[in-house]
């Protein structure tokens, strides 16, 4: 059933010679194991599909297609560290070695001879990558499979999961110290930054010394020191405003003070939230919805969420669909903690919009439950909409027999299996990537390699 797509690669084309490496050397070879014989055969679904490669030159200007000189990776090399990294999960450091000592690696990555990249180089292309390219990268190979007959929408499955940004568990005294610790080093660092040296009382031993104190102390004891530590945190608000005035009066406009202002204002933003937050939890007892409390300073998308009487977690939740082979056929990063009552709809949507079609039996989570759903999926034309734990809902109601929901719920219990796949396997567990844009496109990047992946070992040969 999975056969390599017939699509002509037309060598021809000024494009893709700027993306694509010269022909295969002489001394490309994959290993005689089942990883090589895998590797190789995702190698060939790659090259029948050369579009991936203009999606992926939209993320890099011409003058940085080889941004190291005469050795710099081309797109297709990109492209395919950034496969090799998220199959592997090797650290940047450790794929840079293996990209120079494997000769099956090398082989699959495309690199010339005596070509090895660093582990800089190859964060700063690799990275570079933009999560909407890796998302629509995603459903043109799914819509390409889907016309070529390799994969089934008839019976879709679907649940949602939690992928943790890369924070430590979140204290208030914890943030407040972090805030006052990044605003004190910019202040040090302003002379070197800007031009202009600030004379001001560092607070960062004595915030040290305070978060100890609150992390040991009984409770009594926290509720005098916490006033203390928001003090060192308002007297580097204050110094700050002062050295932004300043830097703006004497410096110039040029862009490393610019660059300075604007992470000094940043932080200051976060900060007065944390000290707002902490205030109102601590100081006054008041209960903050987890909508309004920011948990890091440094990934400030990060989400609090709760699923059903589970440890809560830091980080998105996400929303995907498998069909019958597990590939994901729909995978979307949310925000906030919604409903998975909420989330059922965009599935059947997407399934119109990307795919042109409408499943005929749709099996999801108990959560995904409601009357309102299963109506809304008869009227797009889905025969089975069906619920492992249907909540009050009747079997007719959904249209199934008892034999039927028996047989799908046995199904979506599948999509379990995929999920723990894509978390042990390809690092959905937690994304390491910085920043909101890093999160979606390390978790996307997840989600096409598994995909990829999961091919190349179904695929015959």
């Amino acid at each position: 059933m999975f056969e390599l797509p017939q699509k002509q690669i037309d060598q021809e084309d000024f494009r893709m010679r700027e993306t694509r490496n010269a022909q295969a050397s002489i001394f490309d070879r994959y290993a005689e194991h089942e990883f090589g014989r895998q590797l190789e055969r995702l190698s060939a679904l790659l090259d029948c599909h050369p579009e991936i490669l203009e999606l992926i030159a939209k993320d890099f200007d011409k003058a940085n297609v080889a941004s190291t000189g005469a050795c710099g990776l081309s797109i297709e090399s990109i492209f395919r560290c950034l496969v090799l990294k998220q199959i592997t999960q090797l650290s940047y450091q450790k794929l840079a070695f293996h990209l120079c000592d494997s000769a099956t690696y090398r082989t699959f990555v495309r690199l010339k001879i005596k070509q090895s990249p660093s582990k800089s180089a190859l964060q700063a292309t690799v990275r570079r990558v933009q999560p909407e390219t890796l998302a629509q990268i995603h459903r043109l190979v799914m819509s390409d499979w889907l016309a070529q007959g390799q994969l089934s929408l008839d019976t879709l499955r679907m649940d949602s999961t939690v992928v943790d940004s890369h924070i430590a568990p979140p204290l208030d005294s914890g943030l407040l110290e972090d805030g006052i610790r990044v605003l004190s080093r910019l202040m040090a660092n302003s002379k070197a930054c800007t031009g202009v040296k600030m004379r001001f009382v560092d607070q960062r031993k004595r915030s040290k010394s305070l978060v100890f104190w609150i992390f040991h102390a009984k409770k009594t004891e926290k509720n005098r020191l916490y006033p203390e530590l928001i003090r060192c945190a308002q007297v580097a608000l204050r110094q700050t405003a002062k050295a932004i005035d300043k830097v703006r009066l004497h410096a110039s406009d040029e862009p490393r003070s610019r660059t300075w202002i604007d992470k000094v204002v940043h932080y200051r933003a976060l900060l007065l939230r944390v000290i707002d937050q902490t205030e109102r939890r601590v100081i006054h007892g008041e209960k903050v919805p987890a909508s309004e409390k920011l948990v890091s300073l440094f990934e400030p998308h990060t989400d609090i969420i709760v699923k059903g009487m589970r440890a809560v977690q830091y980080g998105h939740k996400v929303n995907l669909a498998t069909e019958q082979h597990g590939f994901v056929t729909y995978f979307s990063i949310e925000d906030g903690n919604p409903a998975d009552t909420t989330l059922y709809q965009p599935v059947l949507d997407a399934c119109q919009a990307v795919y042109r079609t409408t499943p005929d039996a749709v099996v999801a989570d108990g959560g995904y439950a409601s009357g309102d759903n299963v109506r809304q999926a008869r009227q797009r034309g889905v025969k089975r909409a069906v619920f492992s734990k249907p909540v009050g809902l009747g079997l007719h109601e959904m249209g199934v027999k008892r034999k039927t929901f028996d047989a799908l719920r046995d199904f979506r219990a599948g999509i379990e299996g995929n999920i723990s796949e894509l978390k042990r396997v390809f690092g959905l567990r937690r994304a390491d990537w910085k920043g909101r844009d890093g999160f979606c496109a390390y978790v996307w990047s997840s989600v096409l390699s598994y995909n990829l992946m999961r091919w190349a070992r179904l695929c015959p040969g």
